[in-house]
């Protein structure tokens, strides 16, 4: 028997939560004019205060210099790694046999390099997204062997790292990847010396393509210093050249501004397209340049469209939950459209991360019998977070805490860290290739308003991403049912409305086999559509853009399962943009067409028209 008497810890005291006091009836605020609050309101109460600040200031400061990843995680993977090939003298063994047959494969073609019956990349070819050595430069040698050596060092690692007995697949991916970026670096593509059309360009233009690569360098070098952004060069400019659909905010409250775009045609349909983007970028990817832009694309089918702006959260919105960005944003949205458009069904549309929010607000809906809804679309947005691609890497509980250590000081996740992470997915074409191109060969791509858009980052709240890492990353609530919204769980199952859901075939996102596991989570017509492109430019495919593709294919409520392998082979190719495929789908779900509605509720005075200020923050 102890002798040691027990005292339970005193409860730590709760900050008291903001109150949001909704209008009868409604889930949100729906004030209309008010200015947005200081602050804004909390789900739940959080304690006062954190655990261990000494440690999670230790971790914010290691964070500066390790660009937000966990050194820890790292050093578990490798000594996972290590210690299981440690004791793998069979796999040593044939790592060590291909290292001495692919070297005896080189050292020949190095001894017969100018034998004119040498064909180029005799040894190892570059493989089929590889543009670091294309080019006939890249042909001849000795620079086709440095390239060749290069890939077999790549390819050595490769095999390494991987297919190695007892390792955990999620530190085998961590070493893959991490290896993967040191050998980028070293590629000879990266080095003038090494280069041979960098070589070329310095002989033709006498040194020229220094000069202006060290212009480009020292220009990048003071935008990021001013933390200025490339939208805000002049070229496209938000409300100038991009986000220029005309429009009116109809609707604010403390996180999001609700535009109402005006009709371009005479009749519109009846049912309105609310738009519920990622709060990781700004609003207008979905409405760029003219000629790129989906929302006037939908506005000239005759739909009327609302789009949700979020604002840029700062370090008063620390304590700023994922369910506020349901209640504040989907449901307020909501009903504020049922205000201007009463008795009316809703296309609701979600992308990436708003794609994920719109699927949870769906599926609350209809459990508590709120059938809004008419149809729900999803772009490039996931559901079931057990495949999300290279993503994961960055997804463990060691990484999540360090995370949060790194937020819990500021407040937010600031914008480099998230940009730095999805670069790091594409590094060859987004660093690399980049540091080629402008730095070595003097050149500068020329601006694009994607690229306008790309660089116009926001910051992500401290609660809202550390719910969404662990509930939806490393725990799988929303996939396993286990997800809470007012204190109940929520099934995906209860989703009966139409839906249309998009993949991007190049999404190191949200990659689209894990998009289209919806299909055996809804209790709903699924039709399944991937197009090519990446995880923002095969969504942004305007008509007069050559080169895009998709394949589509409904699935029945009430019809068997199709795996995604079989469905590449199921589903016809259609070439051009996917948006005319969806505008005709909406149509088949929509009324005849009638006179279109106000624009808002005719008392939203001071209120500024599109694409209003939050996009500005």
């Amino acid at each position: 028997m102890s002798v040691v008497q027990i005292f339970p810890r005193a409860e730590e005291p709760a900050v008291q939560a903001l109150p949001v006091d909704p209008p009868a009836g409604s889930e949100a605020s729906t004030v209309r004019a008010e200015k947005p609050a200081e602050m804004p309101a909390a789900a739940d109460p959080l304690p006062a205060s954190e655990p261990y600040p000494l440690d999670r200031a230790f971790h914010a400061m290691l964070a500066r210099f390790t660009g937000g990843l966990s050194p820890l995680a790292l050093s578990l993977a490798w000594l996972d790694w290590g210690s299981h090939l440690a004791a793998a003298p069979q796999r040593q063994m044939e790592i060590s046999r291909n290292i001495l047959r692919d070297t005896g494969r080189l050292a020949e073609a190095v001894a017969h390099a100018t034998s004119p019956e040498q064909k180029p990349w005799s040894v190892v070819r570059p493989q089929g997204r590889d543009r670091r050595f294309s080019g006939p430069q890249w042909e001849a040698a000795p620079f086709n062997l440095l390239a060749q050596a290069f890939l077999l060092g790549e390819r050595w690692w490769r095999d390494a790292a991987t297919g190695v007995r007892g390792v955990s697949h999620a530190n085998e991916a961590i070493v893959e990847f991490s290896m993967r970026q040191m050998l980028d670096m070293l590629a000879p593509s990266n080095f003038a010396a090494t280069n041979p059309k960098v070589l070329e360009k310095a002989f033709q233009s006498g040194g020229e393509n220094f000069v202006f690569g060290w212009q480009n360098w020292y220009s990048d070098l003071m935008r990021f210093l001013s933390n200025s952004k490339l939208a805000d060069d002049g070229q496209f400019a938000v409300g100038d050249t991009v986000a220029v659909s005309p429009g009116k905010v109809v609707y604010r409250n403390e996180l999001i501004e609700l535009i109402q775009y005006h009709p371009t045609t005479a009749q519109v349909r009846p049912e309105p397209i609310l738009i519920v983007p990622a709060w990781i970028m700004k609003y207008y990817i979905l409405d760029l340049s003219p000629q790129n832009s989906l929302v006037k694309y939908l506005t000239d089918q005759g739909f009327t469209v609302f789009a949700i702006s979020w604002r840029n959260p700062d370090a008063r919105d620390r304590d700023l939950a994922f369910d506020d960005y349901r209640k504040l944003g989907v449901m307020a949205a909501l009903d504020m459209i049922g205000l201007i458009m009463p008795g009316r069904k809703t296309h609701a549309l979600g992308y990436c991360l708003g794609g994920t929010l719109l699927s949870i607000a769906a599926a609350a809906m209809e459990r508590d019998g709120d059938n809004r809804f008419g149809t729900v679309t999803l772009l490039a947005a996931q559901t079931d977070f057990t495949e999300a691609g290279e993503l994961t890497l960055f997804i463990n509980e060691s990484q999540v805490a360090f995370l949060e250590d790194m937020m819990w000081q500021r407040g937010y996740l600031d914008t480099t860290q998230m940009a730095g992470a999805f670069q790091l997915l594409r590094s060859n074409e987004l660093i690399w290739s980049r540091l080629s191109h402008d730095y070595l060969m003097g050149e500068s791509a020329p601006p694009s308003d994607l690229m306008a858009w790309n660089a116009d980052a926001t910051r992500l709240p401290y609660r809202m991403h550390s719910e969404y890492l662990r509930k939806l990353f490393l725990d799988n609530d929303l996939a396993g049912g286990r997800y809470l919204v007012g204190g109940r769980s929520i099934s995906l199952s209860d989703i009966h409305a139409p839906m249309f859901v998009v993949g991007t075939l190049a999404d190191h996102v949200a990659p689209w086999r894990s998009v289209y596991k919806i299909h055996y989570q809804v209790d709903a017509d699924v039709t399944f559509l991937l197009t090519s492109g990446g995880h923002n430019a095969g969504v942004v495919a305007p008509l007069e853009e050559p080169g895009h593709s998709y394949q589509v294919l409904t699935k029945p409520a009430d019809a068997p399962y199709v795996g995604a392998d079989e469905w590449l082979e199921l589903a016809p190719h259609v070439e051009g943009s996917w948006w005319p495929e969806w505008a005709k789908w909406l149509a088949a779900r929509s009324g005849a067409p009638c006179n279109p509605p106000q624009i808002g509720l005719g008392d939203a005075l001071g209120l500024p028209d599109a694409p209003g200020d939050y996009v500005h923050t």
